[in-house]
């Protein structure tokens, strides 16, 4: 009897522990509606909808193939976007780095986007970033470097990704745009992370947050 009632409870104490264990692995992600990156959790889609109806805007820019790249091209994908310019001699080459072991993760996954926009697009031509993929071993048909018009391209970066956090409704759309992050962003473009792209380990941290947006229904 004693042996009958220690393995109830021994399979009442293992299936607990699974039960907490799936929760914990099905556990979202924040998401980040405002410009100084509160996070919020939801737990329903009529809480997500009236907490969270920030999304990414209606943007249409080249990439280095002279290929026009909107925001169609990341309907229902998971994309990740940063801010960059060719001529930045410290920061955006350690960033195009780390983003490399982000394209290496997802090796031509076809929900997994990587959008570099060029923060000096009058510099940056198709051409000009045609030769950065090439110098940096870019090979990736998923990772778009893009091109366009500042002023759109800023006001995407401030308004839509929050690039420079709670300064991002405070610039103009003329003053110089640089920022080291990295935004992740859901299938329903809202924005679920930020990153420091200079630092590997906040890559890992990314690349395992991927993961977890990929399991999402």
């Amino acid at each position: 009897m004693f042996r009958t009632a220690f393995s109830a409870n021994s399979l009442l104490a293992l299936i607990i522990f699974f039960v907490a264990c799936q929760k914990e692995s099905t556990q979202r992600l924040p998401y980040y509606n405002t410009p100084d990156f509160t996070p919020i959790f939801v737990q329903s889609e009529a809480d997500l909808t009236a907490k969270v109806p920030h999304i990414i805007g209606r943007f249409s820019f080249t990439d280095q193939h002279g290929v026009s790249i909107s925001q169609h091209d990341i309907e229902g994908k998971i994309h990740v976007a940063d801010f960059f310019f060719t001529s930045c001699g410290v920061i955006c080459p350690r960033m195009t780095k780390h983003m490399q072991l982000v394209e290496k993760a997802f090796p031509n996954a076809a929900d997994v986007v990587l959008l570099s926009y060029s923060v000096t697009p009058w510099i940056d031509s198709v051409g000009r970033l045609k030769s950065y993929c090439q110098t940096n071993h870019i090979q990736s048909k998923n990772w778009h470097l893009l091109t366009g018009n500042k002023s759109e391209i800023y006001q995407l970066a401030r308004q839509s990704y929050f690039a420079e956090e709670e300064l991002g409704f405070s610039k103009d759309s003329t003053e110089f745009l640089h920022t080291e992050h990295f935004l992740l962003i859901d299938k329903h473009k809202r924005i679920r992370g930020i990153y420091n792209g200079t630092l590997e380990l906040e890559m890992q941290q990314l690349i395992a947050d991927i993961k977890t947006l990929r399991q999402e229904s």
